[in-house]
């Protein structure tokens, strides 16, 4: 089959279009002819390896799967033995193993029905990004284990990065809480905001709104590169902060130092500090289906790129750009 690959971790420019086997698949396992693929920061940290800390999952030395990308859409190709949910021919998405190529394995809790009401180029787009938007909105509150404390109506939030892949996200799905939304973006970008639903939207290029005398109860900062400090000035005295990565320096951490105080601050102070690590399963998947076929939620889809281009859109995604989300089409 074609697909993007590379032998070790690398800048994207050095991936390359080739042949490789197609994947054989497990009892429990999908094989899905891929119709579209999504592009994420996720992604970009696993095809550079950078920071190390992420090699840990996909290879320590170089990566274990030649081909990269995890966000998936396409047709059922053929299941496993032990496979009971899914059969050749359906539509689903999902997360997977190796989502730039024809063909790409995925375990069956690891994928849904496709919505449909999407394409397969929105569809692809949603896994990583919705499922974090998800997870950092509706167990922002969470204090144990098994304890969900949802947003509740009237609650206000702020987004960082609302413009981007889990804001453009987390602005709607803030909104199906009854949350008052405020979303942080770009000049390019606050049209989209507001198309998105959000109840204001901050050009951060103009205004600082950690100077600013707006207090959150939620502050889910995607953006990642303002200090603890700031950022805990805009939080009411009891508000929660959810870090949901972001850039950095160093090749070790590359901004995951910022996301390691604030754990550990977080138990001295009356405001509660959290990261986001983030595990999509098929039961987030199928509660952002139905969200999405009920229009509540649709994907903002910027641009999709060829197969060939992937590492195009790589640079495209670093630069900052895009409103909205990234896919790759692949042809079948």
């Amino acid at each position: 089959m074609i697909a993007i690959a590379r032998d070790a971790y690398c800048a994207p420019e050095q991936l390359q279009l080739r042949e490789v086997p197609v994947p054989t698949i497990g009892g429990d396992e999908v094989l899905v002819r891929v119709a579209a693929a999504g592009v994420d920061q996720g992604a970009w940290h696993v095809v550079t390896g950078l920071p190390y800390i992420v090699r840990a999952g996909f290879g320590l030395r170089r990566p274990k799967n030649p081909v990269p990308g995890m966000d998936v859409a396409g047709h059922v190709e053929a299941v496993g033995a032990d496979v009971t949910r899914f059969r050749p021919g359906d539509e689903v998405y999902g997360t997977c193993d190796g989502a730039y190529a024809e063909y790409a394995r995925a375990h069956q809790d690891d994928l849904a029905p496709k919505p449909t009401t999407l394409t397969f180029a929105q569809a692809a787009t949603v896994p990583i990004s919705a499922c974090a938007a998800l997870h950092g909105l509706r167990d922002a509150g969470r204090l144990t284990a098994g304890q969900r404390v949802l947003i509740t109506a009237g609650q206000r939030v702020l987004i960082t990065g609302a413009g981007g892949g889990v804001g453009s996200f987390a602005v709607q799905l803030a909104k199906t809480y009854d949350a008052e939304v405020t979303g942080v973006c770009r000049t390019a970008k606050t049209d989209l905001v507001r198309s998105l639903g959000a109840d204001h939207v901050i050009d951060h290029t103009r205004e600082d709104f950690t100077t600013a005398t707006d207090r959150y109860d939620l502050i889910l900062d995607t953006a990642g590169n303002r200090p603890l400090k700031r950022l805990r000035r805009a939080l009411t005295p009891r508000g929660t902060l959810v870090l949901v990565g972001g850039p950095g320096e160093g090749r070790i951490l590359q901004g995951f130092d910022r996301t390691i105080r604030a754990v550990l601050l977080s138990p001295l102070i009356r405001q509660r500090l959290t990261a986001l690590f983030s595990t999509e399963t098929a039961e987030d998947l199928r509660t952002l289906t139905a969200l999405i076929d009920a229009g509540a939620v649709t994907p903002a889809l910027d641009r999709t790129y060829p197969l060939a281009q992937t590492p195009a859109a790589f640079h495209d995604l670093k630069s900052g750009r895009p409103a909205g989300k990234l896919a790759i089409a692949i042809p079948t």
